[in-house]
């Protein structure tokens, strides 16, 4: 399977010097997502930890309830890039072909067409699960998430997803040059692991979208804590749904928008 990273000759600028170099990047790539053969959507993303990614997307979309309903995954690799068959349910197949009908978007980070103006809005289930998290567990998993972001300590480029317990302890990560697909796989990383997110909270690098308070609440989290800051919808879909959501997180103050 094709590597996350790839060196790259560069020339290093400076006001005064031009120096040739290697440069490590980030791999991105079209990853193609079949459900029983039909095409679904087409993701650009690094090519690893596709498992997980196919489950976490699987479940963020709503195609399936729970990962029993994934039969097999099969990455096929082309020139072109990778195309992630994912065998679903017979049961799933209906529900999968409905959203085919009403979703227009390919990239799962933004919509386009009035027809996609209602699917904006839809409902969404409410945060059952309440967690205090207190803010010393917020800055604990800041201070250590540097350590759980191997693409990005070699690229500079990445985006990091995490989970952490109550008291602020990273025990699953994930990275992705697409900050919706590093979530997917870590929501997918969790089912296939039997750990429930309502047991704990995300920790995102990246500014929070209203794409990533909705993939953080159907995968039933209570808590969202975002580095940068979050979008006006992101806060208004979190509060809708009873979801806290915590932006501009950094290691000296965090702003609690829900």
């Amino acid at each position: 399977m094709t590597d996350s990273t790839v060196s790259v000759p560069v020339d290093r600028i400076t006001p005064t010097d031009l120096t040739p170099a290697a440069r490590t990047l980030p791999v991105e790539m079209p990853i193609a997502v079949e459900y029983n053969g039909i095409g679904y959507a087409v993701m650009m993303a690094t090519p690893v930890d596709l498992e997980d990614f196919a489950v976490g997307f699987s479940l963020s979309e709503r195609i399936i309830p729970h990962v029993s309903d994934i039969l097999d995954v099969n990455a096929h690799e082309t020139p072109q890039g990778i195309v992630l068959r994912i065998t679903i349910a017979q049961d799933r197949i209906e529900p999968m072909l409905e959203r085919v009908r009403v979703r227009v978007s390919e990239s799962s980070c933004g919509l386009c067409g009035l027809e996609n103006l209602e699917q904006v809005a839809r409902p969404l289930p409410p945060i059952e699960a309440q967690l205090d998290i207190a803010p010393t567990a917020i800055f604990a998993a800041l201070e250590g998430l540097y350590d759980h972001q191997p693409l990005n300590k070699a690229t500079g480029g990445a985006h990091a997803a995490a989970f952490c317990t109550p008291d602020g302890a990273i025990v699953v990560a994930r990275e992705d040059v697409g900050r919706h697909c590093a979530l997917d796989k870590l929501i997918g990383a969790l089912a296939r692991k039997g750990t429930s997110p309502s047991s704990g909270f995300f920790l995102l690098s990246s500014r929070c979208s209203y794409e990533l308070v909705e993939k953080t609440v159907i995968a039933g989290c209570p808590t969202l804590v975002t580095i940068s800051t979050a979008t006006s919808l992101a806060a208004e879909r979190a509060k809708a749904a009873g979801l806290t959501l915590i932006a501009l997180a950094r290691r000296d103050a965090m702003l609690k928008l829900g």
